[in-house]
């Protein structure tokens, strides 16, 4: 398939149709809804001769994602793509409720199909996209950024893991949880250690993270503490034997779990929800580790993160360095319509819908 090279004033800066696996039954109409081939139909038998200007809008503060993925689709599936006018948004581009983010103009014929496949790109993109960047800015609400690591890999079918893992980019995430979340942004997946591995050394988390020291040495050594719901005893044990080595201990407790720190230590609850990882827990944890001088291993938090509680660990300034979050990054609360607005140069659209120019609209060149 031919490349696409997409122009923007002068620059080629956007991702071509070989970032993208499309299925060809897309041509078919495989994916399109029936009416929107029944209309193309119709259309090429009854009103071929039209000129029609399709819009794209959403109706929330988001941040757009999916534009390029779009614009290769168009490519790759419409009808003479390089007859139709184009003006697009970025990815990325910060968009407000009911702004154009794209409008489409040609015959309905050659691209009309492909609306509904638009709306869902957008939409899922733009939705990761939104999620992620919000839950960047909840973690830096304390005054320091946090870097955020999207582990959403078991919280959808492995086929969406690319393009979530682009948008997850497009809204600042730092890190991605495997290499198909990195491929379309030009990196490589990162990890460390899961609980099967401590559970394979008969839960010694110190024999597992020496047989991970050995093994991956080039790697930052970052252990997994909660294996035995105990993170500050086994914390402290995987840092008393590796010492500087030791860069990072994450914490991923179980929401219906209770630390033993506080089991040991019942004078303490009360006041707070002990269950899972809690800020209280990580205070706890930050404290052990400094009064032993392990000032410099980096605490990382995952099990459940969203805005709303990564907000209260900031809030409370816990001493969080890093979170870990995959599920509540992937819902779908963003949704896109396509509407033709403008048929043969005239305004004609339904009820409640017009033409809404955007100046922030930058013309794209199909070659």
């Amino acid at each position: 398939m031919k490349e696409i090279e997409l122009k923007l004033q002068g620059k080629i800066s956007r991702l071509t149709n070989k970032t993208f696996k499309f299925d060809e039954r897309i041509k078919d109409g495989w994916f399109s809804a029936v009416y929107f081939l029944k209309t193309k139909e119709l259309v090429q038998k009854y009103r071929s001769d039209n000129i029609v200007t399709m819009q794209f809008f959403q109706k929330n503060d988001a941040v757009l994602c999916g534009t390029d993925e779009v614009l290769a689709l168009i490519q790759t599936f419409a009808k003479n793509p390089h007859e139709l006018e184009i003006y697009s948004l970025k990815d990325g581009d910060k968009i407000k409720p009911f702004e154009t983010v794209l409008t489409i103009t040609g015959p309905y014929q050659n691209f009309g199909i492909l609306e509904g496949i638009i709306d869902g790109i957008l939409a899922r993109r733009t939705s990761v996209a939104t999620n992620v960047y919000n839950v960047v800015k909840a973690a830096g609400i304390s005054g320091k950024q946090k870097p955020v690591i999207f582990m959403g890999d078991r919280d959808d079918h492995f086929t969406q893991q690319a393009g979530d893992g682009y948008s997850a980019y497009i809204g600042g995430s730092t890190a991605q949880a495997t290499h198909a979340m990195s491929e379309w942004w030009g990196k490589k997946g990162m990890g460390t250690m899961p609980h099967a591995l401590i559970q394979l050394f008969n839960g010694d988390l110190v024999a597992a993270c020496r047989a991970y020291q050995e093994t991956f040495p080039e790697d930052e050594l970052a252990a997994l503490v909660d294996y035995n719901n105990d993170v500050i005893t086994d914390a402290l044990k995987v840092a008393r034997e590796f010492g500087q080595d030791l860069m990072t201990v994450r914490l991923d407790t179980s929401r219906t779990m209770i630390d033993q720190y506080f089991l040991r230590n019942q004078h303490l609850l009360g006041s707070f929800d002990p269950r899972g990882v809690n800020p209280e827990l990580v205070f706890a944890l930050r404290k052990a580790l400094d009064e032993e001088g392990f000032h410099h291993v980096k605490i990382l938090v995952s099990g459940g993160f969203d805005e709303k509680r990564i907000k209260e660990f900031e809030t409370k300034h816990a001493p969080v360095d890093m979170y870990g979050v995959g599920g509540s990054l992937l819902k779908i609360n963003i949704g896109f319509t396509g509407d033709n607005v403008i048929l043969n140069g005239k305004h004609q659209a339904k009820a409640g819908r017009r033409y809404r120019p955007n100046p922030r609209l930058e013309k794209v060149e199909l070659n």
